[in-house]
């Protein structure tokens, strides 16, 4: 992976695991990320502008992705209400890179070299390690959650993969702000409708709007990582985002961190580097 590109997934890795740690530790996951999608794409539209760049073949890439993007909002929004956000994210993050790695080359053949195969699986493992799929693990034996997050990673997979292909007729940052703002209208409508205007407008406010712009940057991060770089190898570089997440949660939320935690962070470590050298 180029050094530009491996940059770009660990800037979007650290706001992944940014806004995903907010959305978690919200009272309301589901309003909160309904919230944050427009107000982000708000944000971040001043700076797709001076570089915007649509041409009419995007258009079949980006109405797919909208609609992935829509399925994975509502899906993430009820995971976090569901399930813990340890459980949620090493099973939704690791297991993507897995599924675009496996469909990249059998069904797109899309060449990956050894290392890059080899750094896909240390950073699957890595992130299983994190928290792990046993029984003391917090939130394991919710079943409906761990559906949920493997429906979530699938969702990954796909539009990584479809962006990948739509992001050659148009700029990272337009393509950002129609791919992920769009279907943030729509959810938000969805949501004001079923909770209510109010709880809508109770999460307005800063925090709310940083997420949302974390959410924008960390995609668009990813999005020109995807025109330099592989597509296995860009989704699994940003799973290093599970290692972020689990520093923040022990610094922010005081959680222990034991020696399968760190197993898998090494892990994780080692598999970027892998991707980094291929």
């Amino acid at each position: 992976m180029p050094p530009l590109a491996l940059g770009l997934v660990l800037v979007s890795a650290f706001l992944h695991a940014s806004w995903n740690l907010l959305i978690a530790r919200s009272r309301d996951s589901d309003v909160a990320t309904a919230v944050a999608v427009p107000v982000g794409a708000l944000l971040f539209l001043p700076l797709a502008i001076p570089s915007w760049r649509i041409e009419p073949e995007a258009w079949p890439y980006l109405i797919v992705s909208m609609i992935l993007e829509l399925l994975y909002l509502a899906l993430l929004a009820a995971a976090y209400g569901r399930a813990d956000l340890s459980l949620v994210y090493p099973l939704a993050r690791g297991l993507a890179p897995v599924i675009v790695l496996v469909f990249a080359i059998l069904a797109l053949h899309l060449y990956s070299t050894a290392g890059e195969v080899a750094g896909v699986v240390a950073v699957g493992a890595g992130v299983l390690l994190v928290r792990g799929l046993g029984r003391g693990s917090a939130g394991s034996g919710d079943r409906v959650g761990t559906l949920l997050a493997l429906a979530v990673a699938a969702t990954i997979a796909t539009y990584t993969l479809v962006d990948r292909q739509g992001l050659r007729f148009a700029s990272p940052t337009a393509y950002v702000v129609l791919a992920l703002g769009v279907p943030g209208v729509v959810y938000l409508a969805l949501v004001a409708r079923r909770r209510g205007v109010a709880l809508v407008r109770a999460q307005l406010r800063p925090l709310t709007a940083f997420t949302g712009l974390a959410m924008f940057a960390g995609y668009g991060a990813v999005l020109a990582a995807l025109t330099i770089a592989p597509p296995a190898s860009v989704s699994a570089g940003r799973e290093s985002s599970v290692v972020i997440a689990t520093i923040m949660a022990a610094l922010v939320l005081k959680e222990k961190v034991g020696p399968r935690r760190l197993a898998g962070s090494v892990l994780v470590v080692v598999g970027v580097a892998l991707l980094a050298v291929s």
